[in-house]
């Protein structure tokens, strides 16, 4: 059986990038924290990057390993923290992976409303300003590539508030269009709950990562290409900041 993990602290307070915390347990190159301001990654967006110091040594962080019990904060050499243990998210990285994350699921509204319920096949965030998102389609027209980068740019002009709640998992899943995902969805909390990201009046979807308060904090974007990778399945390669 698959083991539930908790639901890390920075998917319900992406804007804290900062705190002390008490290590639970350490081992030579790693510390168990209870609590912690850093995203392990999943679904497509990748861990936070930042720096761990305790009685004067800063280290950075080089990894995670989510457990029941809290997350180990991996720190790629032999020492081992102790005492009082502070925590400190790069910022900036935090930052493009929430607006990434959110930019994600407005792609995914605009594919999935104009291309008749087309599902998400994966998304793969990255450290510069392009990402890319897959979708179950056969093909794309000029046409409807410009249609879905319209309501994109339209839906971040609107600055429509980002938010979350919690719902039944089995209830969820019998709600049409809250999972999105062709192949994976975010798992059953442990209560037997999941986590619901709602961009009001727009999207709202089955989710587990960081995003974005409004989508006005986001900047505009141009779809750059769409690549055929298989005989149903399109890449989306997206760029940030267009003008």
């Amino acid at each position: 059986m698959t083991e539930l993990l908790p639901r890390p602290f920075a998917v319900d307070h992406p804007e804290i990038r900062a705190l002390d915390a008490t290590a639970l347990d350490a081992r030579p190159g790693a510390v168990l924290l209870a609590r912690s301001p850093f995203y392990p990654g999943g679904g497509g967006q990748l861990p936070d990057r930042g720096t761990i110091a305790w009685n004067g040594i800063v280290r950075d962080i080089v990894g995670f390993e989510p457990t029941a019990d809290g997350i180990w904060h991996l720190i790629g050499d032999d020492a081992i923290p102790d005492g009082t243990i502070e925590l400190r998210v790069d910022p900036a990285f935090r930052q493009r992976m929430c607006e990434q994350h959110t930019v994600a699921h407005l792609v995914n509204s605009a594919v999935y409303t104009l291309f008749d319920g087309a599902l998400l096949t994966g998304v793969r965030m990255t450290d510069s300003d392009e990402f890319s998102a897959d979708f179950d389609l056969p093909k794309v027209a000029p046409e409807q590539l410009r249609a879905v980068e319209h309501a994109v740019n339209a839906a971040i002009a609107d600055d429509r508030p980002v938010t979350t709640f919690d719902m039944d998992y089995d209830a969820a899943q019998a709600t049409a269009g809250l999972f999105r995902a062709k192949s994976v969805a975010p798992p059953r909390q442990a209560d037997g709950l999941i986590r619901i990201v709602d961009i009001d009046g727009l999207d709202r979807q089955a989710c587990g990562g960081t995003h974005l308060v409004s989508t006005a904090r986001a900047r505009r974007i141009r779809i750059l290409k769409v690549d055929n990778k298989g005989r149903q399945n399109r890449r989306f390669r997206i760029g940030l900041g267009a003008a």
